[in-house]
């Protein structure tokens, strides 16, 4: 008689359930990506087909992929829309990783670098550069991302105390960056005239704004960040479930925490850096996102591709929808407030709003 050994036996309807909703999750994960990735797409070509002078979805993809010769479209698609497309796809994809990696690291809807402190860096320093040094092109970009990356470790050291607290954080960068915006106002209060127009124009934010350097440097930093982002992924999931149980589940916790706030946190100045502090993107990506993905909560691609939805719709309506054209930031502002407010109201009926 053959003894069936416990290895040999078959799977318990636990085990199968199980495998069956992780299949569920990563099916559900895919069609959400890809099905966000098409759109993103279609709006990106849909950028550079509308305007005073109309194009074909065929005519901007052949230009595009230099499948034809046709020097008028070229021009007006390569010179013209493809760098503002290009812009507000890269800006997008940054700034919507970087809003959900703070939203799940810190654990707080609330954490968006637009609260915590890291773009009212970024705007000091620009602006204090246009008002003080009258500097202007990538100089101004280096400014921003350098002070974003002060403000960040300025959080970073006041919030640590035998570890970073996301609560503590958010509230020290909701501190921070009230600090910083009154000295916003103070050296816009000490400019000339062109020089406050200047940087006020900077501040409302515009994928239009960013040069061909500018926008080099973060397409680069996109094709490193954006995967190491997905890799440290993981580690994401574990912090979320708590430090003591991270440590559990073998996480170095403090070591992941800081490479993921680090790539966060590059990944939004450099977007900053590019077309200035767009409000409200980084914010509501993540939650979008994880609408769609139901169970499978938390991906970062998917949060980018939001992002990038986002902000190629509000430069659409920005500049073709509006009596009079308007810096994206401007769009996005209108729609990103009536959010925060209903995101206040929920989260305190939850009990979670502190």
């Amino acid at each position: 008689m053959t003894t069936v050994k416990p290895t040999d036996a078959p799977p318990t309807a636990t085990a199968q359930a199980l495998r069956a909703t992780r299949r569920r999750r990563a099916t559900r994960s895919l069609t959400v990506t890809w099905s966000l990735a098409a759109a993103v797409a279609a709006l990106f070509v849909l950028t550079m087909m509308v305007g005073s002078f109309r194009l074909g979805a065929g005519e901007v993809i052949a230009s595009v992929l230099h499948l034809t010769d046709n020097p008028g479209v070229d021009f007006v698609v390569r010179e013209l829309r493809l760098p503002t497309a290009t812009s507000g796809l890269a800006v997008g994809l940054a700034l919507g990783a970087s809003g959900t990696i703070f939203q799940q690291l810190l654990r707080n809807p609330l954490a968006s670098p637009d609260f915590v402190g890291i773009t009212s860096g970024a705007g000091l320093a620009a602006v204090t550069g246009i008002v003080v040094l009258q500097i202007g092109g990538l100089a101004v970009s280096a400014f921003a991302l350098g002070g974003a990356v002060v403000a960040a470790v300025l959080m970073y050291v006041l919030a640590w105390r035998d570890g970073v607290s996301g609560y503590r954080f958010i509230l020290i960068g909701i501190g921070v960056a009230v600090f910083f915006d009154g000295l916003i106002g103070y050296v816009l209060s000490r400019a000339q005239l062109f020089e406050a127009r200047q940087a006020m124009h900077w501040l409302t934010g515009s994928v239009g704004q960013a040069s061909a350097q500018e926008l080099r440097l973060l397409l680069v930093a996109l094709a490193v960040l954006l995967p190491v982002a997905v890799l440290l992924q993981r580690s994401l999931r574990a912090l979320e479930l708590g430090d003591d149980t991270a440590r559990a589940l073998g996480s170095r916790t403090e070591l992941s925490r800081a490479g993921l706030l680090a790539t966060a946190v590059a990944l939004v100045a450099l977007a900053v850096a590019a077309a200035g502090p767009i409000v409200f993107v980084a914010l509501v990506a993540g939650p979008i996102a994880n609408r769609l993905l139901g169970p499978a909560t938390g991906g970062i691609v998917a949060a980018a591709l939001v992002g990038a939805a986002l902000l190629l719709t509000a430069d659409l309506v920005a500049v073709h929808l509006l009596p009079t054209p308007l810096p994206t930031g401007v769009v996005t502002g209108a729609v990103g407030a009536p959010y925060l407010l209903w995101l206040l109201a929920t989260t305190n009926r939850q009990g979670a709003g502190g």
